[in-house]
């Protein structure tokens, strides 16, 4: 099992501090955004790494991590050509994870909870499809006060029966938070998507594949969880990890 970090965004929101460096690369208090997805990943025991990036921004990642040993993982990198989103840049990755389950994990994204059971729940998880065996998906979920801005899941009690992006009219309050678990035919479900009314390949249109065949599982987190993409969440961001010492004094 391997994870895809999409990283190519241009960052607008952050301007002009993305006019220096890639938003992954930005510092969020002592270190850069992307460290902590993959402390994520550490914890949950994943290694193999694949950084989906801009060509124009392929040398910061690579001058940084290089080949990503000293950091304890094995980190290649995937070039996503045009801005045509999320689904679109796992699907740019495509020839290296090929046949594999994968995780995604955005790189501005801050977890304070510890992932590794979810990893563990989905590796273990089996469904049974047209007589075949299929690992399905798993996704974290996270209850916010502002669901527009985001993937919005639909529930029927318990049971998670849609996924919208960014509606204008959310029905609920849980969204997906930015780490995603696909089984090996993430990438056959990728090539058939269509652009949505934004002309984008939407994760969550992905993600609503496993939720129409009925092979979708989440888990839902109580901690703290950051979506850095604006000034203001960078600032709240640093200002929770100063005082978490787990987040704050881990290091590789």
């Amino acid at each position: 099992m391997l994870a895809i970090i999409p990283a190519a965004g241009k960052g607008e929101r952050l301007k002009p501090l993305t006019n220096i460096a890639p938003k992954p690369l930005l510092p969020v208090y002592n270190k850069p955004m992307i460290f902590y997805p993959l402390l994520s990943l550490k914890e949950a025991g994943i290694k193999e790494i694949i950084i989906v990036v801009d060509k124009n921004n392929k040398s910061y990642f690579k001058d940084f991590f290089k080949d990503g040993k000293k950091f304890g993982f094995k980190i290649r990198y995937a070039i996503q050509k045009e801005q045509k989103g999320i689904a679109h840049a796992i699907g740019s990755a495509e020839k290296l994870a090929k046949n594999k389950k994968i995780i995604v994990i955005h790189a501005d994204n801050i977890f304070s909870d510890n992932l590794k059971k979810a990893v563990s729940n989905f590796k273990k998880q089996s469904f049974n499809i047209n007589k075949h065996k299929v690992g399905g998906a798993k996704i974290i979920l996270k209850q916010v006060s502002d669901p527009k801005r985001f993937g919005v899941v639909e529930f029927d009690n318990d049971k998670i029966i849609g996924v919208e992006e960014k509606p204008a009219k959310p029905k609920s309050n849980w969204i997906t938070a930015g780490f995603y678990m696909f089984d090996e035919r993430v990438f056959d479900i990728i090539r058939k998507l269509k652009p949505s009314a934004r002309g984008e390949y939407e994760i969550s249109d992905l993600v609503d594949f496993y939720v129409k065949e009925g092979t979708i599982t989440y888990e839902k987190i109580k901690g703290a969880w950051f979506d850095v993409g604006t000034i203001r969440s960078l600032h709240e961001a640093s200002d929770f990890i100063a005082h978490n010492q787990r987040l704050r004094e881990w290091n590789f």
